[in-house]
């Protein structure tokens, strides 16, 4: 049954004014009965006019039965979509299905071919499948979500709750020593607060299927991906008496770099913080400055020496590590967008340990998947069994509104339409003034404003109203 303040508040955006909606819910009526009574059904309860008014804003218009209809109809299209799924399935997934369809077990697509996967080419009586089967439908019975059920609440204890035992500590991927990841609660907080740039950015780089096996290949790209800054691969020495900068790069570094002294100059020329005239000479490169400004000599030098020479913008360091019969790349710092435009990079499984980055490049589906795994591997990384719906119901609300946002006062909470509930989460004063001048209005539909106010919460069993009309007359 739907609770009396629903149908109130039904009637309310459909514009009717409250007093008329209070009286028709107060008669029991639901939407759904307003929707199909009649000007005369209405006017006993209303006037006329009133009811007049109530069919024209409420009640079933010719154009709203043909939406109806066209609904059904989609409705039926995806049953058979649905059903056309499972002819996909063949030998075990098959005879599965057929057990399931004898005992009336209405499992998902999912949950009957993950089982034949598992048993398939077992010897398993049928007999046995039906024990199995049984046993899968109750866990999958008990699974369910009961309606009404707080949900919010209970992802939240659910998450929040193992999140207190993690331990604040930096995680080394397997066996690189060089590459650290914030893990534990920090890396948490970072998910749910959708940072910008999280504190130990990181991408994991899988190469395409013709040299994934190739160390030398994962060298190379390895070596694309690494920022190679001027000081890494030449010496830069003043030479005050000429007021220039001398640029002598080392030949064996830049041919194992395959970087060539052109590139070397044509950078030096486009960085705007050196003031004077590159030039190349054989095999150094000279920067003329202005004769007697000793301060913007030294400046030109700590210019040159920083000096971006080839790699990717925010990527400081590459490491190279074989993970079963391929070589991945682990870098410290992340440029999603830049790695996916190189060669020889499958852009299908290199990912970042940014959603925020993904969000940007890949768009708003994306930065969902990686909230779900970044939390869930960030709790597994703890020995933290949560499931993964409560991770995923967090994820859903960061990303509903198609923008990452954070949970937070500057997102998910600090946008909520209660007051009351925006007061009780953070800077409690600031939002009752600001609410008391606005002449905002709170109508008590959430859980945390009712608990405020001491009054059943509209879920569970409070989002119930049962009305008692007299017992039943009795027919001879």
């Amino acid at each position: 049954m739907m609770a009396r303040k629903d149908t109130i508040n039904a009637l309310i955006r459909r514009g009717i004014d409250e007093e008329t909606a209070e009286k028709l819910a107060d008669e029991g009526l639901l939407l759904g009965d307003v929707k199909d009574a009649s000007k005369e059904d209405l006017t006993e309860f209303l006037s006329e006019e009133k009811a007049k008014e109530v069919v024209n804003k409420v009640g079933k218009k010719g154009k709203k039965k043909k939406k109806k209809e066209k609904k059904v109809t989609g409705e039926k299209d995806l049953e058979k979509v649905y059903d056309e799924k499972f002819e996909d399935l063949e030998g075990t997934g098959e005879e599965i299905k057929e057990i399931c369809d004898e005992k009336g077990y209405d499992l998902p697509y999912s949950v009957i071919k993950d089982i034949a996967e598992h048993m398939d080419g077992h010897d398993i009586s049928k007999d046995d499948y039906e024990d199995l089967l049984d046993m899968v439908y109750e866990r999958y019975q008990n699974r369910k979500i009961d309606s009404l059920e707080s949900v919010g609440i209970v992802g939240a204890q659910s998450i929040g709750e193992p999140g207190t035992q993690m331990t604040m500590r930096t995680f080394h991927h397997a066996g690189v020593a060089e590459i650290g990841v914030t893990q534990g609660l920090p890396r948490m907080i970072e998910i749910v607060d959708a940072r910008k740039v999280p504190s130990t950015p990181s991408m994991e780089v899988h190469l395409e299927d013709e040299i994934k096996s190739d160390r030398d290949e994962a060298k190379k790209i390895a070596s694309r991906l690494e920022i190679t800054r001027l000081k890494e691969i030449a010496d830069v020495e003043i030479d005050i008496g000429e007021t220039c900068v001398t640029i002598t790069p080392d030949k064996k570094r830049i041919k194992k770099e395959d970087i060539d002294i052109t590139k070397i100059t044509q950078n030096l020329s486009k960085k705007r913080g050196i003031k004077g005239e590159v030039k190349q000479e054989d095999d150094h490169i000279r920067i003329d400055v202005e004769e007697g400004k000793f301060s913007l000599l030294y400046e030109t030098v700590e210019e040159a020496k920083e000096t971006k020479i080839k790699g990717l913008k925010g990527v400081e360091r590459g490491v190279i590590r074989k993970d079963g019969d391929e070589f991945v790349i682990y870098t410290e710092g992340s440029n999603l967008a830049g790695v996916l435009k190189m060669d020889g990079v499958d852009v299908e499984k290199t990912t970042t340990n940014s959603p925020t980055e993904i969000y940007n490049v890949l768009g708003i589906e994306a930065a969902r998947k990686s909230i779900i795994q970044e939390a869930k591997h960030t709790l597994d990384e703890q020995g933290l069994d949560v499931d993964i719906r409560h991770i995923m119901l967090v994820a859903d609300v960061m990303t509903n509104e198609g923008t990452l946002n954070a949970i937070g006062r500057h997102g998910v909470s600090g946008r909520k339409t209660s007051v009351l509930a925006r007061a009780a989460f953070e800077i409690t004063s600031q939002h009752l003034l600001r609410a008391a001048i606005l002449g905002e209005e709170d109508k008590l539909d959430g859980v945390a404003e009712n608990v405020i106010v001491g009054q059943p919460i509209t879920q569970g069993t409070g989002a119930v109203n049962v009305k008692y009309t007299g017992h039943a007359k009795k027919e001879d």
